[in-house]
């Protein structure tokens, strides 16, 4: 065990091979970190390691320099093989790896990911490579296929694991290292240790030595934490004046959706930002030259989603805006990590709308710091500040020196027209502008009537995010079935009730419903609330303020045959989606619920009895009176 203060040791003290320490003297590498200062030396002598570290603590170089000074290098078959969960994280390991074996000659290192065409992939596997880096899918499917041969694997490590687990890799994880030789080293590195971890660890690294670096806060002490409480400004509007002002170099905006990155980024490059979209839909190529573009300066600004921007190491990245709040605390803490990095300072800005007050406290207890309200700058502020930076290009220009030529006809106009150099001057100002005024306009006074959001009026929720006072039952259409509780909900979240139409007659699980809308919503399974499974529908607590395109998109997912057509409690049942595929056959009507068109329509075509046994529960389609089902559901693991 070890605190987060740097031991007084060199890289030159841990017995590493000298190419390996020029190529650490080229990139400035000194003094290593806690991690690497403990992992190494156990490393170097074969053991296995259990490392639990935060995020951007050094755990890359921790198992990298050990492990390249034990290669090989007359044997061409892969003798090391780290395992990350995302593609963006996979190639910067293996970046790493080429970057500190710069000056051992004949080293290769590998990339496999999903996303790339498999032949390129083969050809250099055939060639021969050292070390391979990977994302658990893409190295299982080379397995499978033969093409990647692990009998010399001499080292396994497992790079971000609670990661990989959140992912839903644990199937592959351990399939893969069922396959790999008993005998090789396994490092296995994580910022959390959960049960499913632990349980990886001692059945698949033997003896370990355990490593644990507790930093002070889970969050970079280097990173400036702000939150700006959104009200009456639009949002887009606010964080227009928040880059004006702001001094930074480049900045990293996270959104929910990948609609979100494209239409946020058009929106700033038509304010004149250097802005670009990467999201999951992109070409794995567009995505590596859109991150190449962000280091070299040819783009300011990246709009990325989380999965996207996951393992992204960009030294430019000075400002992390959460222009979306995430849906947890862990996704945050990721987020904000993608600045302040290796002792740089950095900047965190949060957008928090007033339903998300209580995100802005969970978030605070899980980083351990009290994040500062931002004080949005007035319109007074960003005036003077384009005033001084058109002053500033004024000054660039001039010390430039380029200005003979038009200096000569600005002369000859001068002698023409006798206008004075002052008016010429403005007039090229103006020319400048582009007929755009410098200035930003005055803000309009705001009428003394507060104006209310539909969805900030509601009751005030308990800590579930539920509303305290809720309509009977029946107006719900839950029929006095009691509700499932997904163990993973989190109770750090407002949530919403949903209707879907899907329910016990059609064989639907709660784990069914989880895992539909997990995958198409990009939801944890824990972010979702309680379940209520009844004969024909049923209802499910998701997240309040779900954008308007998830919406659209779960209501085409099909679940055991049948399309979720989710609605929001209260409202009535839309009709299927259009999505090319044919709705399940019926040779009987179901009843759709009391709050559904079909059962108005029931209602005034079947006779009294039949309605009030309807009511009671039992199915219109035989006329039968049936007793409520009184079977429990049972208990959801959305783990």
């Amino acid at each position: 065990m070890s605190d987060s203060n740097a031991p007084s040791v060199t890289f030159r003290d841990l017995n590493l091979s000298n190419e390996l320490l020029q190529g650490l003297d080229e990139v400035g590498y000194q003094t290593p970190s806690p991690i690497q200062a403990e992992a190494i030396p156990h490393l170097l002598q074969g053991l296995d390691i259990l490392g639990h570290a935060p995020t951007g603590t050094g755990k890359t170089a921790a198992f990298a320099l050990p492990l390249l000074s034990r290669l090989d290098m007359n044997d061409r078959s892969v003798q090391v093989m780290a395992l990350a969960p995302t593609r963006e994280l996979a190639v910067q390991v293996a970046e790493a790896f080429k970057r500190y074996a710069k000056h051992i000659p004949g080293f290769n290192v590998l990339a496999i990911y999903g996303g790339q065409d498999y032949s390129g992939q083969i050809r250099q596997l055939k060639r021969g490579v050292q070390v391979v880096v990977g994302t658990p899918g893409r190295v299982m499917d080379h397995m499978r296929k033969g093409t990647l041969k692990l009998n010399g694997l001499q080292a396994l490590v497992l790079d971000e694991a609670d990661e990989m687990l959140r992912m839903g890799f644990v199937d592959e994880v351990e399939w893969i290292l069922e396959q790999t030789p008993p005998e090789r080293q396994m490092a296995l590195f994580s910022a959390t240790m959960p049960k499913e971890i632990q349980r990886i660890a001692r059945r698949h690294l033997n003896d370990p030595q355990e490593v644990s670096i507790k930093a002070k806060t889970a969050t970079a002490e280097t990173i400036r934490q702000r939150y700006w409480l959104v009200s009456g400004l639009r949002k887009l509007d606010a964080l227009t004046r928040i880059l004006e002002v702001e001094d930074f170099d480049g900045v990293l905006i996270f959104v929910r959706t990948k609609m979100a990155t494209t239409e946020l980024a058009e929106q700033l490059e038509a304010r004149g930002h250097a802005a670009a979209a990467m999201n999951g839909d992109m070409a794995q190529k567009s995505r590596e030259q859109m991150v190449a573009r962000l280091k070299s300066g040819g783009l300011d600004i990246l709009v990325a989603t989380d999965v996207a921007a996951r393992g992204l190491d960009v030294e430019r990245i000075s400002h992390v805006i959460n222009y979306d709040i995430p849906y947890d605390t862990e996704a945050y803490i990721h987020r904000i990590g993608r600045t302040g990095r290796a002792g740089r300072s950095g900047d965190a800005i949060l957008f928090v709308a007033p339903r998300e007050r209580r995100m802005l406290g969970a978030i605070e207890r899980a980083t351990r710091k009290k994040i500062t309200e931002l004080e949005l700058p007035s319109t007074e502020i960003v005036n003077k500040k384009r005033i001084a930076d058109f002053k500033q290009k004024i000054t660039e220009t001039i010390a430039s020196g380029h200005l003979a030529f038009m200096r000569g006809i600005i002369e000859e106009y001068q002698g023409e027209t006798e206008a004075s150099a002052m008016d010429i001057a403005a007039a090229m100002a103006n020319i400048a502008q582009g007929g755009q005024s410098l200035l930003m306009a005055p803000e309009k006074k705001q009428p003394n009537k507060p104006r209310h959001d539909k969805r900030d009026s509601l009751e005030p929720r308990n800590s579930r995010g539920r509303q305290r006072e809720r309509p009977p039952r029946a107006e719900r259409g839950e029929r006095g079935n009691r509700p499932e509780r997904n163990s993973g909900g989190s109770r750090n979240m407002d949530l919403e009730l949903f209707r879907i139409e899907v329910g016990r007659e059609h064989g639907v699980e709660p784990s069914n419903i989880v895992g539909a809308i997990a995958n198409e919503a990009g939801l944890d399974a824990r972010n979702i609330g309680q379940i209520s499974i009844n004969d024909n529908f049923s209802m499910v607590e998701l997240p309040l303020g779900m954008p308007k395109d998830v919406f659209t998109d779960l209501r085409k997912v099909w679940v055991c045959g049948q399309q979720l057509r989710i609605s929001r409690d209260g409202e009535a049942p839309r009709g299927p989606a259009k999505d090319g595929r044919q709705p399940r056959s019926e040779s009987k009507p179901r009843r759709k619920g009391p709050q559904g068109d079909d059962f108005k329509s029931e209602k005034k075509r079947a006779p009294k009895a039949k309605n009030k046994a309807n009511s009671a529960g039992s199915r219109p389609d035989d006329g039968a009176k049936r007793k409520p089902s009184k079977r429990k559901p049972k208990p959801v693991d959305a783990s």
